[in-house]
């Protein structure tokens, strides 16, 4: 949401074309949410979702444990929840600055951020099918999503190093980019809806 709304805004400003990027590819997301009220709407929205998505992914390791009674199942999970978290705070904050520096820790804030969230989510797919002992239908879609994750990881880093055209590279670098990040989200929503049918929640408590 807070990709589509800076688009919106910086398409309305005239820093950004305005196509449709998921079968133009006429921007990335962080161009879209690079200059003006659009990279400030941005950082308003990503840099609390840092946090969050630390916390949800916390959450994630007590529901695994929970839901498979084995008291270490996620235990990767106390390493990647951070680390997810900090990177996407690295690369929000350092968005739309300007030197080499910044340059080098939004790129790799980025793509850590990406990695250690495609990894978290690797593991809690393995936990399900682990759980359960077969494939169902919720875990044959969260396999498929990951694959056709990992199938455009792989095509993004072809392209980055196939490609004599640099308006072509550009183009098929920001369809890539634009479909790993709506398809991450899909993978969210889906736990959502699981954690919903389960009834799963977490609760807090203050005592005298």
């Amino acid at each position: 949401m807070a990709a589509h709304l800076a688009y919106a805004l910086s398409i309305e400003a005239g820093h950004v074309p305005a196509c449709v990027p998921y079968v133009e590819g006429c921007t990335s997301i962080s161009r879209a949410a690079r200059h003006g009220l659009g990279n400030h709407l941005f950082r308003l929205l990503m840099l609390p979702s840092a946090l969050l998505l630390t916390l949800h992914w916390l959450a994630t390791l007590v529901w695994l444990r929970r839901s498979t009674g084995d008291p270490r199942a996620g235990r990767s999970l106390w390493l990647l929840a951070p680390f997810a978290g900090l990177a996407l705070a690295v690369y929000v904050t350092f968005l739309g600055t300007d030197g080499e520096a910044y340059r080098f820790l939004r790129r790799y804030g980025a793509q850590l951020y990406f990695a250690s969230v495609y990894l978290a989510q690797l593991v809690v797919v393995r936990h399900w099918h682990r759980r359960l002992g077969r494939w169902d239908r919720v875990g044959a879609v969260w396999l498929a999503i990951s694959l056709v994750m990992l199938a455009l990881g792989l095509g993004y880093t072809a392209v980055a190093n196939g490609f004599d055209d640099p308006k072509l590279k550009d183009r098929m670098e920001n369809l890539l980019e634009w479909h790993i990040g709506a398809l991450m989200t899909a993978w969210y929503l889906l736990l959502a809806w699981v954690w919903r049918r389960e009834g799963f929640a977490l609760g807090f408590s203050l005592r005298r």
